[in-house]
């Protein structure tokens, strides 16, 4: 089947993993990560539980990141971030849509905004507005810091995104086993896909079950190497070699190479077939 790949879909674009050091985009990002927040915790307000997590996330589009469909009652709806007209659209089953602009602009002002847009469309919603997983936990709507937002940048993150997301794609499919979707999370801002074992998990302390143990690599522009207490990854599954910082798989953590400049970003990146490389890499 590889074969019979067009060319455009075999070739390999250096452009297509655009730099961003973290130092460019700082603000940046620590502004929209609360955005997507916003948003992740409407969809985690409406959506029904799924062990892992797994009804909390995004997933990546080929215009941004978006919620996929979330009910309200008996209506549906979702909501999308678009990086290519640097919007957040929400639109429902009723044939009813609304939007809110993509600009630097505070935290508060943010979430005001959006609460209001979804009253306009008769969904009205009740969230907790204590940000996760960042030092600074100012509620949302007392959060006038962090009002950054670079579109060049935002674009690039998501750019990233898009092909990290086509990577872990064919890391997930080539493992006959339990996987996971290929999703985003908000709380940590990374994408990530996870390869179960079948073996039972560690019992959870939390609300959530965790049906077996796994693990999964994944990729986030975040500072730092966080600890990831809600998956239990301790087999011996392989992580994609490329995208995983010194060609390690850690057990029981987010690989975070630091920012997406890092070094287990700009190995495959600064290659000359960057996706040979990581296929060649990762069964």
């Amino acid at each position: 089947m590889e074969s019979d790949r067009s060319p455009a879909v075999q070739a390999n674009d250096f452009e297509a993993w655009p730099v961003l050091p973290l130092e460019s985009w700082e603000e940046t990002y620590a502004t929209l990560h609360r955005w997507m927040q916003i948003i992740g915790k409407i969809r985690l307000a409406l959506c029904a539980d799924v062990n892992h997590w797994w009804h909390a996330t995004f997933y990546v589009t080929p215009r941004g990141l978006t919620t996929g469909p979330m009910p309200y009652g008996q209506r549906m709806f979702q909501m999308d971030f678009d990086f290519l007209k640097h919007e957040l659209r929400v639109t429902t089953a009723d044939d009813e849509s609304g939007s809110i602009p993509l600009l630097p602009r505070s935290v508060a002002d943010f979430y005001h905004e959006t609460l209001a847009t979804l009253a306009a469309l008769r969904l009205p919603v009740t969230i907790w507005t204590t940000p996760v997983e960042v030092e600074d936990r100012t509620p949302f709507e007392e959060d006038h810091k962090h009002a950054s937002y670079d579109r060049e940048h935002a674009q690039r993150c998501w750019r990233i995104l898009l092909q990290a997301h086509r990577v872990l794609t064919q890391f997930r499919g080539r493992f006959i086993g339990k996987t996971s979707p290929v999703h985003f999370f908000w709380g940590s801002f990374d994408l990530a896909v996870t390869r179960f074992s079948g073996r039972p998990a560690p019992q959870h302390p939390g609300v959530l079950r965790f049906s077996d143990r796994g693990v999964d690599p994944d990729r986030s522009p975040g500072p730092g190497i966080r600890r990831a207490g809600y998956l239990h990854r301790r087999d011996p599954l392989h992580c994609p070699a490329g995208l995983r910082p010194g060609g390690a798989c850690l057990a029981g953590e987010h690989l975070d190479p630091a920012e997406h400049g890092g070094p287990g970003y700009r190995r495959p990146r600064y290659n000359r077939q960057p996706q040979a490389r990581l296929d060649a890499r990762h069964p």
